[in-house]
């Protein structure tokens, strides 16, 4: 499966990265793909298109660990994940078998400007928050039907829009995200089995192993983040990441930053 004759050396800044993502997604439900693969192209010099098929190969692994962390830290609405799942699976299966014929890229900015704006709306919110008042979000099959789609022909975007925008409708924080990372689980199966089926194994080695191996141990560490951490911070944070992610994004999208 993978390439093993590497040394623990060669895995270490691997690891760091698959960690990092890893505590940051399963404490706020999105952020994986972009923070994984900007830091594998940007600072460890991966091929785009190899850190793209590591990205979701990786998931895998971590969304299942997380995924099974947030269900023993009791952070799960099965309600809700019920409704997510056919939908969102739908959408990747969409995502993927439309992705050779539409440049979902071009999107994308667009994609981003609108999730900044949602970041913005979710800090007021934040900031306005007294006593916690949550209730169950109902606009959700159509939300993970576009989530998913934009997961497979975008390159991501579960996370962000499924969270950000069940987050808007009164969901409870710590159950949104553990229902979204626990959810995410089947969408990455499904998107990945496209990857390996296309490219092989062989298109997978020391970054893939080292970012399984980090996230993998990262995972119960975000899962018990947010079952903790207050939902007034854990919005605070969730627009943070949200805002910044999304302008990276833009900037890379338009080139309004040198070298990206």
């Amino acid at each position: 499966m993978f390439d093993l004759g590497i040394s623990p050396g060669d895995l270490v800044p691997f690891i760091i990265v698959g960690f990092a993502a890893q505590v940051i997604d399963g404490a706020l439900g999105m952020a994986f793909g972009v923070i994984s693969q900007t830091m594998l192209v940007s600072v460890l010099g991966v091929a785009p298109a190899a850190a793209s098929a590591t990205t979701h190969l990786v998931e895998i692994f971590t969304t299942g660990a997380s995924g099974a962390s947030h269900i023993a830290h009791r952070n799960v609405d099965w309600g809700l994940f019920k409704r997510l799942v056919p939908f969102g699976v739908a959408g990747g299966v969409l995502g993927a078998y439309l992705l050779s014929n539409i440049d979902a890229s071009v999107a994308r900015p667009y994609i981003m400007l609108y999730l900044t704006g949602i970041g913005f709306y979710l800090l007021v919110k934040a900031i306005r928050m007294s006593k916690p008042r949550f209730e169950d979000p109902r606009t959700t099959r159509p939300l993970a039907v576009v989530g998913g789609f934009l997961d497979a022909a975008g390159g991501g975007g579960w996370g962000p829009v499924v969270t950000s925008n069940l987050l808007i409708q009164g969901g409870d924080p710590a159950k949104v995200i553990g229902t979204v990372n626990t959810a995410e689980f089947l969408l990455a199966l499904t998107i990945s089995i496209s990857f390996i089926a296309t490219l092989g194994f062989s298109a997978f080695g020391v970054a893939t192993l080292g970012m399984i191996i980090g996230g993998v141990v990262a995972a119960p560490f975000g899962a018990y983040l947010a079952k903790r951490v207050p939902a007034r911070v854990l919005l605070f944070a969730v627009a943070f990441v949200l805002i910044a992610t999304s302008l990276f994004s833009i900037a890379k999208a338009w080139h309004l930053v040198p070298g990206l």
